[in-house]
């Protein structure tokens, strides 16, 4: 049955072929046809599972199969061990012992009456895992500066392969640079040698990854001794070269070079100029071109020079192709029996394909005339007839490849046909159907309704017959997110995404394929694949273009990205040192490739031999786009210079070190700088400055010429040469100015004249103490200090500050001495005054002021007193309102701390405080000594906020604050005794809405104070509030949310913790504050019993009396 995809791009029209030549409606002879097949080779790794050799065809009747391996037959069924498919010639070899027996190539022949048809040719490999013989080599014995090949001769096995070199001692790559490098045959080459080349230990690694298998040669021994310079040689390649190549390969061309000093390579392309694509690696001996054409093709030549002269050599290269059709044969032909038959089948390549022609697999040498073939045409000359029904093979070949074609030939005799739908709605009229003449029917701009059955009649002179056929149309299989083009750093990961839609009934049998550059990569027949190809640690040969091929048995779909490999940059190479000159040099390089980042700057560095041995430092940086600096140099230094190139990925490797430049010795050019004269002790001074760096000597002997002088009083110098960069002059006056100047001197001669520094000799004590000290009392805190200047004469040094001492002799409310630390002060600069504060009220002080320099402190001046005034009182520490009564209150106090004076009384100030604060009243205490007040005459039921002040013949100093109320009537108290060691008891019966005092004390001990007083008020109950649950139940011992359990040791909010201070509560005047679900809070009658406002008195711990306990209310 015939499929179309409907919507596919391209597509114009169906043909339906319906041949009229059958027995009979149910039975139509068809030759075969390859429809699957497995081209390429395998390799037999341990870790694969199974090796699966497909070979599927449709003919009728149905073709059988056959296989060949080597040319010679193989039956996949009489072998136990292969694994079969019954309804199809393909076959699995198993990945067991033994497999090595099915090493070889293998062909498919699928076969029926009518014909042959022939797959490509596969490869099973069966990797040898390779091995380098067993051998002792000798040590190779060279002068410095020859050229040697340590020769690797890898051991054959399955590509790709990958050789390298390392020291076995201490597994360390060689490194590889314009002397030293490793060939395309694996061997390690030395363009000259030098002693620090001779190891014991060189191995040649040979790593064949696709087997992962890496082996190892014996050891060989490179010694080498002294020197000879002599001028290049090739040593690589060692005669002409002529390289063939096919279109669209890498050119690699490599030219290893011999000679001292290390000859620089360069490439030239004859008679033309080097491709863009061209990248010369391995520092100039590896030119490759990726991706040949045809003109790329011609001669080029490597060319070696150094100093001694040139060596060169030419490669002719010659681009070569596989073979592809100029005119592929039909892969289906229909003849009349009597007539002619043409196939045509052309090729180009190069060299020239060879056509060679079968007969179902079989040469047409072999085959009896009238047909007869020629190199590009076959023509059966005579009348056909029906035997020469078979399957004809073109086969296209040359050294880089072959192409095989399979054209069906059938031979009938003539026929007429006559095309229906079966649809008995369908119709074949229109634009859109046409009749060939080889009956088959074409449908031009095909749609879904063109879906169904359809009915061939053919009839000739043999008879008549019918064939029905069903046409099937499905969605095309197309990529809805193709993989995008992308730059990715060397070392990451890449991912490119690759969506597919196809119709849902060949989902099963979808086949996504990834290619790159044109080959095979990776393939995938998983239903669940999402079409990601990922790249691991991405190299340089992952650049390229990959293309994403999804396929179904009807059509394909196709999309490509490029993925570009970024990383730093190649180090430049060809290094070159021009314009010689004593104090200068121009330094010229070739950048390497920059691997698809520009290069934005070059960074030179330079080595010297004599003060720092390989040690680099840099020395200018150009732009990316110069390729040669001129740099200035400093006398009497072997340089050697290298190049760094940046892009924004990172810096290079450094390049190959340029030859050595030795500069001229010449006087310093500069002096040193950052001179320091310092006086660390009286009657010396200290001089040190910045040395020159070594590589700014110039020359040999380095030396410094200080020199020093009394300023404004000596007129003549006196010097000292010295070595080191510090002085000390000895037996100078104390702190007295001095000219000093240093000059830099070497054996060829002396630096500029030197600039003059001024400094001054070691300082000494100050001697003389600040005179006419005086103080101005500020107010009863602070003071302000004055005094006259120290002499410069007396002060031997730099002014550094002066210092204020002072300290506290007595205090004037008593008559006893007080022994006080010293306080001090320093001010720094030249100053004659300063404010000193933190001075105690009613205090006596004496004070004292020094000058110092950096040597030290002088003398104090003598001390002088003075006194402070008096002050304010500090606020009292305690005030307890207590003894609520209806209509007064009792206020409890302690005296301040501090008086800061004689204290003369207290002022207390009282006003209500329900809602809105009333009027604020005074009450003057005259009695310093009174510590308690009785405040009568207040409002009944009231609440007062109450603030006490200490107060001195200067005036009252801060208030402290407290709050309480008088009770509506007479109290009535209440006494229970509390035996019990908890730190709580419930109180039950309250009224709602009332004021009550709490009061505990110890029972038969009236005259202890009270351990706990506090007045609170219980909360109102609303009318809409329900009826609390009976109290009783809780006592019961059923769960409530409000009450601890006899073993909790959690006391109710009255009696509070005895050493914490609680600050009031100001809910507590208005308990509608409170939540109202806030159960915890209310008894079961309503009644407020837990929170209350005011002060909660803080009692030692000892005055706590065991025994029995009342609550007064």
């Amino acid at each position: 049955c015939p499929y179309l995809l409907a919507g596919m791009r391209g597509l114009r029209s169906l043909i339906v072929g319906l041949l009229s030549a059958f027995f009979s409606t149910a039975f139509v002879e068809q030759l075969p046809t390859i429809t699957a097949q497995t081209s390429g080779s395998f390799i037999a790794l341990p870790f694969d599972e199974n090796f699966l050799f497909k070979c599927e065809a449709k003919g009728n009747p149905r073709p059988t199969y056959r296989w060949t391996k080597d040319g010679m037959d193989f039956d996949p069924h009489k072998d136990p061990r292969v694994i079969k498919e019954e309804s199809s010639g393909t076959f699995m070899i198993p990945n067991t012992k033994g497999k090595v027996k099915y090493q070889g190539k293998y062909r498919c022949y699928a076969s029926n009456k009518l014909g042959t048809a022939i797959s490509e040719e596969s490869e099973f490999i069966v990797p040898v895992v390779p091995k380098f013989p067993k051998e002792k080599t000798e040590p190779v014995v060279v002068t410095e500066g020859d050229s040697v090949v340590l020769e690797c001769d890898p051991p054959q096995g399955t590509p790709p392969w990958q050789m390298y070199w390392m020291t076995n001692g201490n597994l360390r790559h060689i490194e590889q640079n314009e002397r030293v490098s490793m060939g395309l045959n694996g061997n390690l080459y030395f363009s000259n040698t030098l002693v620090t080349d001779s190891h014991d230990d060189y191995c040649c690694f040979a790593s064949f990854s696709r087997i992962r298998t890496i082996v190892q040669k014996p050891p060989m021994a490179l010694r080498v001794k002294p020197i000879q310079k002599r001028k290049p040689n090739i040593l690589v390649p060692s005669s002409h070269s002529t390289t063939y190549l096919k279109k669209g390969e890498e050119l690699e061309l490599e030219c290893i070079a011999e000679g001292l000093p290390t000859p620089v390579v360069e490439w030239i392309k004859m008679l033309d100029s080097l491709p863009k694509r061209t990248q010369i690696k391995n520092y100039g001996k590896l030119l490759t071109i990726p991706n040949l054409t045809d003109q790329d093709e011609g001669k080029y030549m490597c060319k070696a020079k150094n100093d001694l002269g040139e060596a060169v050599h030419h490669f002719h290269v010659i681009v070569e192709e596989p073979p592809s059709w100029q005119e592929e044969p039909v892969k289906s032909q229909l003849a009349e029996i009597g007539s002619d038959i043409h196939i045509k089948c052309s090729a180009k390549g190069k060299p020239q394909p060879t056509i060679t022609w079968k007969r179902n697999g079989q040469p047409l040498d072999g085959v009896l005339n009238p047909f007869h073939s020629h190199s590009y045409h076959a023509h059966l000359t005579e009348f056909v007839e029906q035997k020469d029904t078979a399957v004809y093979q073109c086969e296209a070949s040359n050294k880089h490849g072959t192409l095989l074609v399979n054209t069906n030939v059938l031979v009938m005799s003539e026929y007429f046909t006559y095309l229906r739908r079966e649809d008995p709605e369908g119709s074949l009229d229109g634009e859109r159907y046409s009749l060939l003449k080889n009956g088959s029917l074409q449908i031009h701009k095909v749609e879904m309704e063109d879906m169904g059955q359809y009915k061939c009649l053919a009839n000739n002179s043999e008879g008549t017959m019918s064939l029905t056929t069903e046409l099937f149309i499905k969605d095309s299989t197309r990529i809805v997110k193709p993989p995008q083009d992308m730059k990715v750093k060397r070392g990451s990961i890449a991912e490119l995404e690759c969506q597919v839609e196809c119709d849902p009934t060949l989902r099963r049998e979808l086949e996504i394929l990834w290619m790159k550059d044109g080959m095979n990569i990776l393939s995938n027949f998983s239903e669940g694949y999402d079409g990601i190809l990922q790249i691991v640690n991405v190299s340089h040969s992952d650049q390229g273009n990959y293309t994403c091929v999804v396929r179904t048995s009807l059509d394909q779909d196709t999309a490509s990205a490029f993925i570009t490999v970024l990383d730093v940059p190649d180090p430049p190479v060809q290094l070159k040192l021009t314009d010689l000159k004593d104090r200068s040099v121009r330094l010229q390089w070739v950048a390497a490739s920059d691997h698809n980042s520009p290069i934005t700057e070059f960074i030179i560095q330079y080595e010297e031999n004599h003060w720092e041995p390989e040690k680099w430092k840099e020395i200018l940086r150009v732009a990316g786009s110069q390729f040669s600096a001129p740099l200035t140099l400093y006398g009497h230094i072997n340089y050697q210079f290298r190049v760094i190139a940046v892009n924004a990925i990172g810096r290079s490797r450094p390049s190959m070190p340029s030859e050595r430049y030795k500069t001229p010795p010449c006087a310093p050019d500069r002096n040193p700088e950052n001179i320091k004269i310092e006086g660390h002790l009286p009657h010396q001074m200290d001089i040190s400055w910045e040395p020159l760096l070594p590589v700014e000597h110039n020359g040999p002997s380095l030396e410094y010429k200080l020199s020093y002088r009394l300023l404004g009083v000596e007129d003549s110098w006196k010097e000292q040469m010295v070595k080191r960069h510090s002085f000390v002059v000895r037996d100078t006056p104390t702190f007295v100015p001095y000219e000093v100047k240093i000059q830099a001197f070497n054996r060829h001669g002396w630096a500029p004249e030197p600039r003059v520094v001024t400094g001054y000799s070691g300082e000494d004590l100050p001697l003389a103490a600040p005179e006419d000290v005086s103080v101005e009392v500020l107010n009863c805190t602070m003071l302000r200090v004055s005094w006259s200047p120290v002499p410069q004469s007396t002060l031997r040094g730099h002014l550094g500050g002066y210092t204020v001492h002072w300290w506290q002799t007595q205090s004037l409310l008593t008559s006893k001495r007080i022994p006080s630390e010293r306080q001090s002060l320093t001010i720094s600069g030249n100053r004659s005054h300063t404010m000193v504060p933190g001075l105690k009220p009613f205090s006596e002080y004496s004070l004292t002021v020094n000058v110092f320099n950096r040597r030290g402190n002088g003398p104090s001046s003598s001390p002088i007193s003075f006194t402070t005034p008096q002050g304010v009182p500090e606020q009292p520490p305690i005030l307890r309102a207590t003894n609520f009564q209806k209509d007064s209150i009792t206020l409890v106090w302690a005296p301040p701390h501090e008086t800061n004076g004689f204290l003369t009384g207290y002022l207390l100030q009282y006003q209500t405080g329900n809602e809105t604060l009333g009027e604020l009243k005074s009450v003057n205490i005259s009695a310093p000594d009174t510590t308690q007040w009785v405040l009568r005459d207040l409002q009944e039921d009231n609440w007062y906020k109450f603030y006490l002040s200490a107060c001195t013949q200067v005036g009252c100093g801060s208030a402290i604050s407290e709050e309480g109320g008088t009770v509506s009537e007479a109290c009535k108290c209440l006494s229970e005794a509390l035996n019990t060691s908890k730190g709580f008891h419930l109180v039950e019966g309250l009224s709602p809405g009332t004021v009550y005092t709490v009061r505990l004390q110890a029972s038969h001990r009236v005259d202890v104070p009270s351990i706990f007083e506090e007045v609170f008020k219980t909360r109102k109950v609303k009318e809409k509030e329900e009826t609390p649950a009976d109290p009783e139940a809780y006592a019961m011992g059923e769960e409530s949310p409000c009450e601890y359990s006899d073993n909790d040791e959690k006391p109710l909010k009255s009696s509070h913790q005895l050493f914490t201070d609680i600050k009031a509560d100001d809910s507590s005047e208005d308990s509608s504050v409170m939540s109202e679900d806030d159960d915890c809070e209310f008894n079961e009658d309503g009644s407020f019993i837990g929170e209350y406002s005011g002060y909660k008195r803080r009692v030692n711990i000892e005055t706590i009396l065991q025994g029995e306990r009342e609550v007064c209310l």
